[in-house]
């Protein structure tokens, strides 16, 4: 600790959503700097690329009793991290949005505080959380209240905790368009997609699952870091 911060290697780390995308990124990281991780997941059968020696576990992070038991198995920890969607997320105007499809996005911050209340007090004294929000919580495009509005939650409520679980120290890193298996479209189709949405950016490309990992590392082992945000996220804020 102190100067050179949070030593990773020989650390246990628990990853939310540690199977596919930013979180897969994050738990092969994590290995690669030598921690012991645990890789979570509500089907961790779907799970690729998971490097050997992860273990993996099934858990809903919307289910506060599954939640509790899993934590009790696998603590204490010094690492927590959760990139877990929660869900489905509505997309499109506001005045034209289901509003049980708006309610079901806040599944994602229900599950993050879940995170946060039950894996707290399995965290070592000097263990950190970081969780993923997105870059429309502080730049909304159209279309995007939803996630504008639940990252903006996330964003708040870690500020908010910081000062209660101190000196333990949660974070969050905020991506803009990352290329992950989210989005379903292949070859030409999906070029297009990412070079549309990103071509008004600082960096006009999709960013990768790895950049945002690096991120999430970042804020692990930097030890003078706490309620705040990363934005990993090509410019998005700037455009």
């Amino acid at each position: 600790m102190g100067e050179t911060g949070l030593e990773i290697k020989g650390k246990k780390a628990l990853v939310f959503g540690g199977t596919s995308g930013i979180g897969l990124s994050t738990t092969q990281q994590l290995v690669e700097l030598g921690a012991d991780v645990i890789a979570i997941s509500r089907d961790p059968k779907k799970a690729s690329a998971v490097p050997d020696g992860v273990t993996t576990k099934q858990c809903d992070v919307r289910d506060r009793d599954a939640m509790q038991a899993l934590f009790a198995e696998c603590g204490p920890f010094d690492i927590l991290v959760s990139a877990a969607t929660g869900g489905d997320r509505a997309i499109g105007p506001f005045l034209e949005m289901d509003l049980d499809g708006y309610q079901a996005s806040f599944d994602k911050l229900w599950g993050y505080a879940n995170v946060v209340r039950y894996g707290t007090q399995h965290l070592t004294d000097q263990g950190a959380i970081v969780l993923v929000s997105g870059a429309p919580a502080r730049n909304c495009k159209p279309g995007q209240v939803s996630l504008s509005s639940v990252g903006g939650a996330v964003e708040a409520m870690v500020k908010s905790v910081a000062p209660e679980i101190a000196p333990k120290r949660i974070n969050v890193m905020s991506p803009g368009t990352i290329d992950t298996p989210m989005v379903a479209l292949q070859g030409d189709e999906r070029s297009k997609l990412y070079e549309n949405i990103t071509k008004n950016h600082l960096i006009p490309r999709a960013g990768t699952p790895d950049e945002c990992a690096l991120g999430i590392i970042f804020l692990i082992q930097n030890d003078f870091v706490t309620g705040t945000t990363v934005d990993v996220d090509g410019g998005w804020l700037l455009s």
